[in-house]
Order: structure tokens, then C-alpha cells, then sequence
């Protein structure tokens, strides 16, 4: 696989990326949370290691409603900052909490050790090419995963505030 210039590798041709049923991959987002609010926190949350990526709770602002809006999403930790892919089960549309963090960056994460304030920015450059690589790290074939949409899949980087 050659390099593109974004720093993402192309997906050779005729590679179609396994993934559940689009209903499948609901559902179990809709499990998830229930089990994080049924155990009040207790469950649903973990923190990275080395070899897998964690999960934590995002609450963003909702651009349309301003009402908080909660989510887990997969991260890893790159020093004080949090890192995280802008996908939507690999579906096409952005997901609402990107959208909603491109309108207030400012929000909230809920980690398996505490409550933190961040700021969000879509990460560029070399920033990104060396973000992705990481993702890649943890055995997900991140490349042929975004293959599947038509635009860049955002490297979100939340910083401390």
C-alpha cells in the first residue's frame, strides 16, 4: 500500500472491510450506554492500554438545540491530550457529536478516573499523519475502514482546558 499525501495509506482495490449490520452496530451502541446509566458510570467506561484503545463519555453542546448530548466514543491518550476518530460506525455522514463540537468546541469528558473540561480541533498535517498511525497501532485496519466513506475521516484531538 503506498502513502497518500495526508499521511493515510490507500486501500488496494477489490479489499472490502468486514463490518456487522448496520443495526447491529446501533444496537450495541444503544447497550452501552444503557449499561453505563443502568450501573450509574460503574461499567461501560475503560481506560487505554498499550495494545487497545479505551472508551469514554463525551458531552458536547447540541448546535441546534444547545442541549448537552452524550456519547462514548473509543480514545487514546497522546500526553495530556485525548484522541479520537470522527466516525459514525464508518457510515457516511459525519457523526452529530463532530458536528456539534465544530460549532462549540468546548465540552466534557468523563474518563474511568474523573470529569475533565476539553477543547476540540480537527488535527492536520503531520499532527494527523502521526495521530493516525497510532489508531493504527491498535490492530484496527483503520485504512480500510475509511475506505468506506467518501470524505476524510477526522482525527479529533481534545485538549485540557
Amino acid at each position: 500500500m503506498d502513502d497518500a499525501a495526508d499521511g493515510t495509506r490507500s486501500v488496494p482495490k477489490g479489499r472490502t472491510p468486514r463490518l456487522p449490520p448496520r443495526w447491529f452496530v446501533r444496537s450495541a451502541w444503544v447497550v452501552h450506554r444503557g449499561l453505563y446509566r443502568v450501573t450509574r458510570g460503574r461499567k461501560g467506561l475503560w481506560p487505554p492500554r498499550p495494545e487497545r484503545w479505551g472508551t469514554m463519555q463525551l458531552t458536547t453542546t447540541g448546535r441546534r438545540t444547545g442541549r448537552e448530548r452524550a456519547v462514548i466514543v473509543a480514545y487514546f491518550e497522546d500526553g495530556p491530550n485525548l484522541v479520537t476518530l470522527a466516525m459514525n460506525g464508518w457510515a457516511e455522514p459525519e457523526p452529530a457529536w463532530w458536528l456539534n463540537l465544530l460549532a462549540t468546541p468546548d465540552a466534557t469528558v468523563v474518563l474511568p478516573d474523573g470529569r475533565f473540561e476539553v477543547r476540540a480541533h480537527a488535527a492536520a498535517g503531520a499532527e494527523r499523519a502521526r495521530l493516525w498511525a497510532a489508531w493504527q497501532a491498535f490492530g484496527d485496519d483503520v485504512d480500510a475502514l475509511s475506505a468506506r466513506r467518501s470524505r476524510e475521516t477526522a482525527v479529533v484531538v481534545l485538549e485540557p482546558r
